[in-house]
């Protein structure tokens, strides 16, 4: 069948390309729109880039929870970038032309890195269980290798839920010559609102696969944290529960905003008039929690703050010892 989406009813004409409309601002609300959302996406780039940046070259945050929060910012650096440059371009044309293979290949992109942070959140939670309530076994158990055997999970696992729920769509879904989406990216419920046939299936299928890719990992976080917070109510002291829920209290914070727009959107697909309310979760969780995510890591973290100042002051030593 290819890439582009034949028709099996000769008396409509094969659709190549796909419309996005976005927002339908008016003229001067369009351009503040705009501008803040480059703000926000140069925040999100800037942000995390800066965290893998730290991570890989200071000592002090050689720890598993860095690295993996190191392949959280990449996750949502792929995810973003693979929205908002598109969503600007909507916003400031009013409507952007996608084709059919581009519009597959970002669903698929964002799916994968979107399925990528699910588990890798999951992940985090699980290096937290370990840290809080078996502290002894902790260096023993998470050592490199299976860090790296869970990081590589994670992506794995995001990207073969992402090729399976792409192909689906490729295979099941039937346009009737349609070709606007009511939308600012490729996502699913508004390309399922193209098509002139039963989506039932499809809907059913995506959300059997939303199982395993975020339910799943959901609660595992949730199985994780109440065995945490079991642990931390048993210390003694209160400065040691307190130091205890800090080093979760971030990840806790990232966890309830990712998921719970995550959870909203793809385990109850709505259609309609309900896409309005669709749009704005999306934006949610493609544009807002991803800036937040840097933000809240690195002021809830104070080992992350030293290691920013601790690079800003060698490199105006270093600057220094040159003049």
């Amino acid at each position: 069948m290819g890439m582009e989406l034949a028709l099996q009813d000769q008396n409509y004409t094969a659709v190549t390309e796909f419309l996005l409309v976005g927002f339908q601002l008016i003229h001067t609300v369009k351009i503040l729109v705009f501008i803040l959302f480059l703000l926000i996406y140069i925040v999100i780039i800037t942000g995390n880039t800066l965290i893998i940046v730290l991570v890989s070259t200071c000592h002090q945050l050689q720890s598993a929870m860095y690295f993996f929060l190191s392949h959280l910012s990449s996750s949502e650096m792929v995810f973003t970038t693979s929205i908002v440059p598109k969503m600007l371009q909507v916003i400031a044309s009013e409507g952007a032309t996608i084709s059919i293979p581009g519009c597959l290949f970002q669903f698929c992109l964002v799916s994968t890195s979107g399925g990528a942070e699910c588990f890798l959140l999951a992940v985090m939670s699980y290096d937290r269980y370990l840290a809080i309530c078996n502290p002894l076994h902790y260096p023993t158990i998470m050592d490199l290798k299976l860090r790296l055997h869970l990081v590589i999970c994670s992506w794995m696992l995001g990207g073969s839920v992402a090729i399976i729920i792409t192909t689906t769509l490729i295979s099941n879904l039937q346009l009737c010559g349609q070709k606007l989406i009511d939308h600012f990216f490729c996502d699913f419920t508004p390309i399922l609102e193209l098509s002139c046939s039963d989506t039932s299936t499809v809907q059913m299928v995506v959300f059997l696969l939303c199982i395993p890719a975020i339910l799943i990992p959901f609660m595992f976080i949730v199985a994780t944290y109440v065995s945490i917070i079991i642990t931390i109510r048993r210390i003694q002291s209160s400065t040691g529960r307190q130091k205890a829920f800090s080093t979760c209290s971030s990840h806790l914070a990232v966890v309830s905003t990712y998921y719970g727009t995550m959870m909203t959107l793809y385990m109850t697909p709505s259609r309609g008039f309900l896409l309005k309310v669709n749009k704005v979760l999306s934006l949610l969780y493609t544009v807002v929690t991803p800036m937040l995510n840097p933000i809240i890591y690195s002021l809830k973290n104070q080992e992350i703050q030293t290691a920013l100042w601790t690079c800003i002051y060698n490199m105006l030593g270093k600057e220094h010892l040159h003049e």
